[in-house]
């Protein structure tokens, strides 16, 4: 009961204090409708089927195989699940989580993904969550990285382990808000490496992964990524983001 008054379980989406539960990590996580106000549930937006087979955006129709951004811009990737839609009410749950250091909103959305996708998890059977990367500097300023804590948590439900040191950013980029898809990836064009120890023991590179992250919206930074990746020896890359946005 002191660990409840002293760590109370917040709602990500409106920050109030869900009863009856805490917030430490490491242990057995409630049930989702112990993570999330009821009324609040109702104001994210679930992607639903059909959805791209390429990036996991909502598609308009069955026979839509892809989604207009992958058609007009080929993915390296081979596959990816989303969860959300990137509307109001996410925004602002992501921005508290990255801005306001609500680590503990992830618990709610791990737990949702693994729920949902835990299925294509166990079909992909990948042998690694790879968090993409922010830079340094980036990090020293807001403490975390907001998808390698996301990665911990998947991990922690499904036994599928991080290379949180294997993906590196070694460039800061240019904000990507204002940039146009091309714009975006050109930006953000050798801003990821593979870090030196794995340039060392190629042997240890992981051969099938998924790169996780809290938002997708053009896809140039998870593209960025796996090219990153397969030029390494990493053979297959799947993508799975909390948002997924419409992209541009």
């Amino acid at each position: 009961m002191l660990i409840m008054l002293l760590f109370p379980r917040r709602c990500p989406v409106c920050g109030d204090i869900v009863p009856g539960v805490s917030s430490i990590r490491g242990r057995a996580l409630p049930p989702l409708e112990h993570l999330i106000c009821p009324e609040c549930i109702a104001s994210l937006s679930p992607v639903r089927q059909p959805v791209c087979m390429r990036c996991g955006k909502e598609v308009t129709g069955s026979r839509m195989e892809y989604c207009p951004d992958c058609m007009r811009h080929p993915r390296s990737f081979d596959g990816g699940a989303a969860l959300f839609h990137y509307n109001e009410a996410a925004r602002r749950s992501m921005a508290a989580i990255k801005y306001k250091n609500r680590r503990e909103y992830l618990d709610f959305y791990s737990q949702a993904l693994v729920s949902r996708y835990g299925k294509w998890l166990s079909h992909i059977q990948p042998d690694a969550l790879i968090p993409v990367p922010v830079h340094p500097a980036r990090r020293r300023k807001r403490g975390f990285n907001q998808a390698e804590e996301l990665a911990e948590r998947i991990s922690l439900l499904t036994g599928i382990p991080v290379r949180a040191d294997l993906l590196i950013r070694i460039r800061k980029t240019l904000p990507q808000k204002e940039l146009n898809p091309a714009e975006r990836l050109n930006n953000l064009r050798l801003a990821f490496a593979v870090s030196d120890f794995y340039k060392a023991h190629l042997e240890q590179i992981p051969r099938r992964v998924v790169l996780a992250d809290d938002i997708y919206t053009t896809g140039s930074t998870m593209e960025a990524c796996t090219r990153v990746l397969k030029a390494a020896g990493v053979k297959q890359v799947y993508i799975m983001s909390i948002c997924i946005g419409k992209g541009r």
